[in-house]
């Protein structure tokens, strides 16, 4: 067979499939992207959550309100951070409302039960926040991709800081469930490799934000610091409750970013000082995060925290992965190839996934300096998820 033959014969052994996808998204085209949204919009996550969907709405609006050309749909569920109707509430999205995708949760108790039903049904599902390794480790999937990060990821590199401060006997405490246990553990890693260890860890049960007890006792133990996990409400009642028990200034505190992201204002001086490690920082000085931070308070009349920065990248996501796919949604196979290709030129700094659908990153030293959360170094650069037990490593 020459040449010319050969293309001809291959071209049209493609021809059906190219008709197939082209027809498909054409057939389509009228119909909307329907997006469900499963989040915490009461209760201690509320704020994480609006900001979330405020980041992810202000993308999904540059594209002028269109995914591969189709419209947009949402389709809301409060799941109120309880992991023990996370499955009803994941079925009521994929099965009740049919939607084309999942866009949540926020915290990791729900998540556990959303990769659940993700892996069952297919559906493809986009977390934009809840951090528990799980989801890029033993319970990863083709349809489970991440825009926020891991627990470790956000931990691991604090352990290397405090060393390098001089820290060598760290107590730990935390909120007792997922996120906060991985949180300990990750840090607890960083520390022991660069040489320091964790005297005792402490734990609170969540949501519970009576940390008086535990203030007592670290008064007493006198480490060289403190490592944290909380986040939203109780971030803010903590880092007020540290202050207020005279440790602040006395025994350094440091955390994940969560400690100090939305809650800054609530804080007030309590939280001057805090070192804290995450993926972004409101101060980092580049032209895109300049101009995202301007287009979210022009349209929210609010100031964007990392929520609202991973709920934008989760935007960015499908927006790129549906134009590739003409936004044909029906083909999940292609539509999940196109968002594993994708790179997302973030607020945070540009970012691609790993092999197991978790951003490659840059993990920022913040320190509270008038109010703001400022970049005063880079704890580490394009850090990458271990995603221990994954198999699609």
């Amino acid at each position: 067979m020459n040449k010319n033959k050969k293309r001809a014969s291959t071209f049209h052994g493609l021809l059906p499939g190219i008709l197939f996808t082209t027809l498909c998204g054409l057939a389509h085209a009228d119909e909307p992207i329907k997006i469900g949204l499963l989040m915490s919009y009461s209760g201690t996550y509320a704020a994480p959550s609006e900001a979330a969907t405020n980041g992810l709405k202000l993308a999904i609006e540059q594209y002028d309100n269109q995914l591969g050309g189709r419209p947009v749909e949402y389709v809301v569920v409060d799941d109120g951070a309880d992991p023990g109707k996370a499955v009803q509430n994941m079925q009521r999205l994929v099965s009740g409302a049919n939607v084309d995708v999942v866009v949540g949760p926020i915290h990791s108790g729900v998540g556990m039960a959303a990769v659940k039903v993700a892996r069952e049904t297919g559906v493809p599902l986009i977390i934009p926040n809840a951090g528990f390794n799980a989801a890029t480790g033993p319970l990863c999937a083709p349809n489970i991709f991440r825009t926020s990060f891991s627990s470790w990821q956000t931990a691991y590199p604090m352990g290397q800081v405090a060393a390098d401060r001089g820290y060598q006997n760290v107590i730990t405490l935390a909120w007792r469930y997922g996120f906060g246990t991985e949180s300990v553990d990750g840090f607890k890693e960083g520390l022991e490799q660069a040489g320091g260890k964790v005297l005792k860890e402490l734990y609170v049960p969540f949501p519970e934000v009576e940390f008086q007890s535990h203030l007592t006792e670290i008064a007493a133990l006198k480490p060289d610091a403190v490592f944290v996990f909380f986040a939203g409400g109780g971030a803010a009642k903590f880092v007020q409750d540290y202050a207020a028990s005279g440790l602040q200034g006395r025994i350094p505190l440091l955390g994940s970013g969560f400690l100090t992201e939305g809650t800054l204002e609530a804080q007030g001086q309590a939280a001057e000082g805090l070192l804290t490690t995450l993926h972004y920082a409101e101060g980092l000085a580049t032209e895109k995060n300049l101009a995202f931070r301007q287009s979210y308070r022009q349209r929210f009349a609010k100031e964007a925290d990392v929520y609202a920065v991973q709920g934008y990248d989760a935007g960015l996501l499908l927006a790129q992965s549906l134009q590739t796919v003409g936004g044909n949604s029906r083909d999940r196979e292609a539509w999940i190839a196109a968002m594993e290709q994708v790179r997302i030129d973030s607020p945070r700094g540009e970012w691609r996934f790993s092999k197991a659908h978790n951003p490659m990153q840059n993990i920022y030293l913040r320190e509270v300096q008038d109010g703001t959360n400022v970049v005063v170094g880079t704890a580490a650069e394009a850090l990458s998820d271990p995603a221990l037990g994954c198999e699609m490593n």
